[in-house]
């Protein structure tokens, strides 16, 4: 049987961190920055982490 591949997309999007958490980037942080508040794009760039009902599908995504 062959091996499972990871996703390529996931594998760029999402991080596993040291305690098994899966850390991802913020959205809305690419383009039409002029009409968003100083503040908010300051939050935007911290990384946030992924849900814990999504957590099993991204995982699914990263096994390889």
């Amino acid at each position: 049987m062959p091996k499972m591949k990871t996703r390529s997309g996931a594998k760029k999007r999402f991080k596993i961190t040291a305690s098994g958490k899966i850390k991802r980037s913020n959205a809305y942080r690419s383009h039409i920055l002029s009409s968003k508040s100083r503040k908010r794009k300051r939050h935007l760039r911290k990384s946030s982490l992924v849900s814990k009902q999504e957590q099993k599908a991204v995982r699914m995504m990263l096994q390889g």
